[in-house]
């Protein structure tokens, strides 16, 4: 068995610092609560957790125990993470600073389900996968039902607990089936104890099948998609952000990683399997949002799009795929969480403006903070000069580069769909009918996270040759 030495407690300081920064604020908040402090502290573990990514990057790739390894893959994914929990963490001072509860409490619960995504970026085995995904889904039931004395937010909160435990059943049935097939549960030793056997082959494909629907309810992909909509909309606004951004980031990590490793690529069922959701949910996520008036809905259904086009890069698999993949993640990142940092940002407590009227003539009053949507949103449309638009170039390529030319078109006609309700969205910023948008105080820590999301879309648009050099160094490594 292998034993931890101090190195290999090194590769994994990432995920240490972030368990024992959450063990930190609890016991912070135990001694005195002050909510200004808990912040600070907890920016301050996150920002120690970004170092510790970047020190460990360049150590050579090992295998932590059998369950988790160290390498450019999980390292790149942990700081992505990392950077996306920090805007949140921006977003979120503001968002409850204002709100009549125990606020400290949620910082904790920001960490533990941070943790959670970290550990299934650097799972390489069924148990780490599974453990890492409870971590992280125990951590929303609480994070979306946060405020007790909301009917809607504990609503939300029972609806994702019920259906989360619904996936996690046909996960672990796969898992199982899987293990049945193989007599394996790592990743890598799958693919080499998998047999010629009718038998062994058709239970393999039956646990990545479950394991398939699993995964789907977890990233919202139709038809697993049903929850996504009221959640988003049931949970306070950086919670939105957090479920829309880092959790589907762990959770693509993990799968990618396992797929490939696996060599789930050479069984065309499945590709079909996949390709089948993809095109369902690039669709379904864009009619259904076609048809909404609720800003966080519109978002929601507009991300179950979104991990349609990124399904189509999964699907082409090879290094090209997953550079598209990566590439594309981070531009969703990064324009999702701005989008539902606005949410947040024009709320007062724990009344969001979700109405799409709510936000008429918001340039007159804001014209920064509209702007800065305005740039959000073309670049979720995937418009030229935008984070977006070179995320869905990539995606195009590595589809095309394999021939699926029919998941192409597809996705180039529902990118045309897509931008019809962005456009609805930004004429109704600009409308000069009502001057009575929201008016609300300068709010520091939003603006930084805002405007920071703003200058990352633009600047990966117009010169993406930083990060893809930085996705090629350590990505593609699994």
């Amino acid at each position: 068995m292998m034993t931890l030495n101090s190195g290999l407690l090194l590769q994994i300081l990432p995920l240490i610092i972030l368990a024992g920064g959450a063990i930190l604020v609890m016991l912070g908040i135990a001694i005195r609560r002050n909510y200004l402090l808990t912040f600070l502290l907890t920016l301050l573990v996150l920002i120690a957790t970004f170092i510790s990514v970047m020190a460990q990057a360049s150590v050579p790739s090992s295998a932590v125990t059998s369950l988790l390894v160290a390498d450019g893959f999980s390292y790149f994914y942990i700081g992505l993470i990392t950077i996306a929990a920090i805007l949140i963490t921006l977003i979120s001072y503001s968002y409850f600073k204002s709100f009549d509860l125990h606020r400290e409490e949620y910082y904790v619960i920001l960490l533990i389900s941070t943790l959670g995504s970290a550990v299934l970026a650097s799972s390489q085995h069924f148990i780490s996968l599974f453990l890492g995904l409870e971590i992280l889904s125990v951590g929303l039931y609480a994070l979306i039902s946060y405020n007790v004395e909301s009917r809607l937010n504990i609503e939300g909160g029972i609806k994702y607990l019920v259906l989360a435990g619904a996936s996690s059943a046909f996960l672990l049935f796969g898992i199982s089936l899987l293990y049945a097939a193989t007599g394996t549960l790592h990743f890598a030793e799958i693919a080499a104890a998998l047999g010629r056997e009718y038998e062994q082959i058709w239970l393999f494909m039956a646990g990545f099948g479950l394991l398939i629907v699993g995964v789907g309810f977890k990233l919202a992909v139709v038809p697993f998609h049903m929850w996504s909509p009221d959640v988003y909309d049931a949970a306070p606004a950086p919670v939105s952000a957090f479920i829309a951004s880092i959790s589907k980031g762990g959770v693509i990590a993990v799968f990618v990683r396992a797929f490939i490793l696996m060599n789930g690529q050479q069984y065309n069922s499945l590709l079909a399997v996949l390709g089948i959701i993809a095109v369902a949910s690039m669709f379904f996520g864009n009619w259904l949002a076609l048809r909404q008036s609720n800003i966080k809905r519109i978002l929601a259904y507009s991300s179950i799009a979104h991990l349609g086009y990124i399904l189509v890069a999964f699907v082409a698999s090879g290094a090209l795929g997953v550079e598209a993949i990566t590439f594309y993640l981070v531009a969703y990142f990064i324009t999702i969480i701005g989008a539902f940092g606005v949410v947040a940002y024009l709320s007062e407590g724990e009344k969001e403006p979700v109405q799409l009227e709510r936000y008429r003539g918001l340039y007159w009053t804001k014209p920064w903070l509209a702007a800065g949507f305005t740039a959000i949103l073309l670049s979720l449309a995937g418009i030229p000069l935008t984070a977006g638009f070179i995320g869905k170039y990539y995606v195009i390529a590595a589809g095309a580069s394999h021939g699926f030319w029919a998941l192409v078109i597809i996705l180039i006609l529902n990118s045309v769909i897509g931008l019809f309700y962005y456009l609805r969205v930004i004429a109704t910023m600009f409308d000069k009918a009502d001057k009575s948008a929201i008016q609300r105080p300068l709010q520091p820590t939003s603006w930084i996270a805002l405007a920071t999301v703003t200058i990352l879309l633009v600047w990966f648009g117009v010169n993406p040759a930083g990060l893809i050099r930085l996705i090629q160094a350590f990505s593609l490594g699994v």
